[in-house]
């Protein structure tokens, strides 16, 4: 990523937090937190990677709130951003969380099962 491209990256993530901390006026969108933004080198694209606490259903909830919203945050993000285009808003749900937490608990069984076996040969 460019130079240009992390600044705007960043500014869309501080502005597009703040916009959800302060709350969208979707009943569908539930506890949400962004953990990355990646703008396209030509700066036309934002892809938004995001978690949600819930089930599921609350992250697809969450995620069908999040492009309801595309104009508004598209909008508000017009406001802040002084480039010509703002950016296409691209939400993904950032599954990286869930998939460190299937490998801890794949490495917990491997510890129990070789504290078993040691104990089981001693």
């Amino acid at each position: 990523m460019s130079k240009r491209s992390e600044k705007l990256a960043e500014t869309i993530h501080e502005t597009i937090s703040s916009i959800l901390s302060r709350g969208l006026n979707d009943p569908r969108i539930g506890f949400v937190t962004l953990t990355a933004v990646d703008v396209v080198e030509d700066l036309s694209i934002a892809r938004i990677y995001f978690t949600a606490i819930g089930d599921r259903d609350a992250r697809k909830n969450s995620e069908a709130g999040l492009n309801s919203a595309k104009g508004y945050l598209r909008r508000e993000l017009g406001k802040v951003l002084t480039i010509r285009h703002i950016p296409e808003l691209i939400f993904k749900y950032d599954e990286s969380q869930e998939y460190g937490n299937r490998i801890d608990s794949i490495l917990r069984e491997i510890a129990t099962e070789h504290d078993r076996d040691d104990s089981e040969h001693s």
